[in-house]
């Protein structure tokens, strides 16, 4: 039986340059962190030749191009498993348009596991671009890369987005104390929509052909760097700030990022007491992340009563094996 862990992430500033529509022409950046909430595969050997794979529904194959399930799919053909084994999954919250980046989780959490039954190492490197390839070259997805390299690498990260398709990840240096103020700063709330970021993503895309959108993904673009360099002077100062003009910037891109009542809930949250947040994710549902001093969390909670509140902490360490016990004979 192999079982993976594979966090989620939350990103700041920079989402929606990862998209091809902009990176080819110009650099990508977004500044993100893999959190404490996981998605965890089970990949354990099936007692015949067939495949059998549990999520929200139940598949019982005999061969992978019968699979439904797109990335499962995908999965298996590229990693050159025919057979033998059954897959199972579970997420610490809700997986779907959660604005978490759990499909590329799943997917990154998937190869892992899949090379660990064949008994192969995968590096991180290797894993975030096969899901990459797997998510957009093979099932089409009009999304990014930022979900799959965070994911994989986890951490505090510059990820930047280059013309000829390579990705470079690099770390954020700072205080582990000042970390653990950026923890304590940050609130999260549950909107309870979900959402298909797919489609926003779509939307997005076709944006970035209008000339009007260049210089607002430009901007965004610039204040990933701006964060680093001010995380790595050891400030928050202004972080609040970027989040806040990040976001304003965001909704401008397309239609369906906001709505009257995200816009409603963020105004809340400034009010009482936020310096800055965002929807996470490609927009309209999901988690909605403040940035705001510990002593007006109360206050904020108070005046967003009908959502959620969900504490999150910062993952160091991306896609992990965390049980590993290789069968005799697995079929392959």
């Amino acid at each position: 039986m192999i079982v993976s862990k594979t966090p989620l992430r939350m990103s700041f500033v920079g989402g929606g340059s990862d998209l091809p529509a902009f990176y080819r022409e110009e650099l990508g950046a977004v500044l993100s962190t893999s959190i404490d909430k996981y998605m965890y595969i089970c990949v354990n050997k099936k007692f015949d030749a067939g495949i059998r794979i549990n999520y929200s529904k139940t598949e019982e194959v005999d061969f992978p191009w019968q699979i439904q399930h797109p990335l499962v799919r995908a999965a298996l053909t590229l990693t050159g498993i025919s057979g033998g084994l059954e897959i199972s999954s579970m997420a610490d919250i809700p997986s779907k348009g959660s604005g978490l980046g759990s499909s590329s989780t799943y997917t990154v959490g998937l190869l892992n596991a899949l090379y660990a039954f064949k008994n192969s190492f995968a590096s991180k490197e290797t894993l975030a671009r096969q899901a990459c390839e797997i998510e957009i070259a093979k099932c089409g997805e009009p999304i990014g890369k930022q979900d799959q390299y965070a994911a994989a690498y986890g951490g505090l990260n510059l990820i930047r987005f280059h013309a000829d398709e390579s990705v470079s990840v690099d770390p954020v240096i700072c205080k582990p104390e000042l970390l653990r103020v950026l923890e304590a700063f940050t609130l999260v709330f549950y909107t309870g929509r979900t959402r298909s970021a797919s489609a926003i993503l779509a939307e997005q895309s076709k944006a970035m052909a209008q000339s009007t959108s260049k210089p607002l993904m430009r901007r965004m673009v610039k204040l990933a760097f701006e964060m680093k360099q001010e995380l790595e002077s050891h400030s928050l100062d202004n972080f609040g700030a970027m989040l806040d003009e990040n976001w304003r910037l965001k909704s401008q891109l397309a239609n369906g990022i906001t709505d009257p009542q995200i816009d409603d809930w963020y105004q809340k949250g400034m009010t009482h007491g936020a310096l800055g947040g965002k929807i996470l994710g490609a927009g309209n549902g999901g988690f909605i992340l403040f940035f705001a001093p510990p002593e007006t969390h109360d206050r904020i909670k108070k005046a967003m009563n009908d959502l959620q509140s969900i504490k999150f902490r910062f993952d160091r360490n991306g896609a992990q094996i965390v049980f590993y016990q290789p069968s005799e004979g697995q079929i392959l």
